[in-house]
């Protein structure tokens, strides 16, 4: 069903805005605590950056391997009854956690996280480019930045809340012997509480859309022959496959110093803290983001083209990594931090820029989009073993320098590429 950009939105789509935004808000608390959560394993389980940075792998991957599948499930599945699947699959994973801490596995912990990411790869796929379609054309941008707005308010009390849990008491209580079984006991039952309070929070938040699931289809799009297309046909269109590149970059960079900057932080020659404060701190890093689409999206409504704030928040973004590859103490602890604010409306931008560029139906596009989520495994990855091969967590920076700086080449080909209106997709319709 081809929609003009100018066509009145449907009866309840702000209603439906509003109840699609709480996804961002649940997906984003729990994606934050991966952060948190690599500290904590590497101290109870005795791992080096690189196999603590597995947690990491483990939650990405899940991007890559199930966001083709869930744009064909959410074409059949429509938009409502896709994401009440999605919520009960992070529910399951989350009760995998205790399974796997109770016999003292850490693989256990990674195939919970696989499928917890599994989840919120259904959410993604679903709920970007509905937010896109459920209103005007012309503030599809600042839509999408509101939305992620509420993802980072997730992403900010995420480490408020989950570092006085995992990084406090048990091993890292004073003078605490790692190898002692009921020190270990302590921190990994505390793993085991954050864990099971998201599977109940992802529980509450499934019934709400479940009561919810009428307005939200009255609101979605239609579906059409063209939604319930292969999602591989999105590789025909060079702009889909660049904006899954340029959301391979910009996740795996936010993503690599999202989870290392709790160590970061914590390190002799940076701020030399405890690492429970060192936790907390890195929601100063998240919060900025949020900030940051606040921001960004009322920007956006002004005549300044979204392709050109993009331009300035890559190049700055840029420029701060290269800041904290040079310096240390409070300047480099801060010029990390405040990468964050820049971060802000990358994601989104990068995903509707890309949507009115793409020559592929909007399922497919959205689909490979959230592919692109996969270099969050990636790159985090690259940088732990930099870590471990380094005397300090300074050249780490270097990868998302590199991630930015490809950034900044999206964003200034996207300021000249021609555009069109987003078509309201339906079925699977579907940081």
């Amino acid at each position: 069903m081809t929609t003009s950009a100018d066509a009145a939105p449907a009866k309840g789509t702000g209603l439906a805005f509003a109840y699609v935004t709480t996804l961002f808000f649940a997906w984003g608390f729990v994606t934050s605590l991966i952060g948190p959560l690599i500290a904590a394993v590497r101290r109870v389980f005795e791992l080096s950056y690189a196999e603590a940075t597995l947690t990491t792998f483990a939650w990405f991957i899940a991007y890559g391997i199930a966001s083709i599948p869930a744009a064909a499930l959410l074409a059949r599945l429509g938009y409502s009854r896709a994401i009440i699947v999605a919520l009960i699959t992070m529910v399951a994973g989350c009760l995998i956690v205790p399974i796997a801490t109770i016999v003292d596995w850490y693989p256990g912990v990674l195939i919970a996280l696989f499928v917890i990411a599994s989840g919120v790869t259904l959410l993604q796929v679903g709920a970007n480019p509905l937010v896109a379609a459920l209103g005007p054309q012309k503030s599809s941008h600042a839509r999408l930045n509101f939305s992620q707005f509420f993802n980072s308010l997730g992403t900010t009390l995420g480490p408020l809340l989950a570092a006085p849990i995992l990084l406090t008491g048990g091993v890292f209580a004073a003078d605490a012997v790692i190898t002692d079984p009921a020190t270990r006991a302590e921190s990994l039952r505390s793993i085991d509480i954050a864990f099971l309070a998201v599977g109940l929070f992802f529980a509450v938040v499934a019934g709400f859309i479940f009561s919810a699931r009428k307005t939200i289809n009255a609101a979605a799009p239609v579906p059409t022959a063209e939604d319930r297309m292969s999602p591989l046909v999105a590789l025909k269109s060079p702009w889909a496959v660049f904006g899954a590149l340029a959301i391979f970059f910009y996740v795996g960079s936010e993503v690599t110093i999202g989870d290392l900057l709790t160590n970061f932080l914590h390190s002799p020659e940076i701020l030399d803290i405890p690492l429970a404060t060192a936790g907390s701190m890195v929601a100063w890093y998240w919060g900025g983001a949020m900030v940051g689409r606040l921001v960004g999206g009322l920007l956006m409504l002004t005549k300044i083209p979204a392709s050109r704030i993009l331009i300035v928040n890559t190049l700055v973004a840029a420029t701060l990594c290269a800041v904290v590859t040079q310096t240390s103490g409070t300047t480099a602890a801060y010029a990390a931090i405040a990468i964050g604010f820049f971060n802000s409306i990358m994601f989104p931008t990068i995903f509707t820029l890309t949507l009115e560029r793409s020559t592929a139906p909007i399922p497919a596009t959205s689909g490979l989009l959230v592919f692109g989520i996969i270099g969050g495994a990636v790159l985090p990855l690259i940088g732990g073993i930099i870590g471990d091969n380094a005397a300090t967590l300074n050249p780490v920076f270097y990868v998302p320098l590199v991630g930015y700086a490809i950034l900044v080449a999206f964003a200034i080909f996207a300021s000249r590429a021609r555009t069109h209106a987003i078509v309201a997709a339906g079925g699977p319709g579907g940081h």
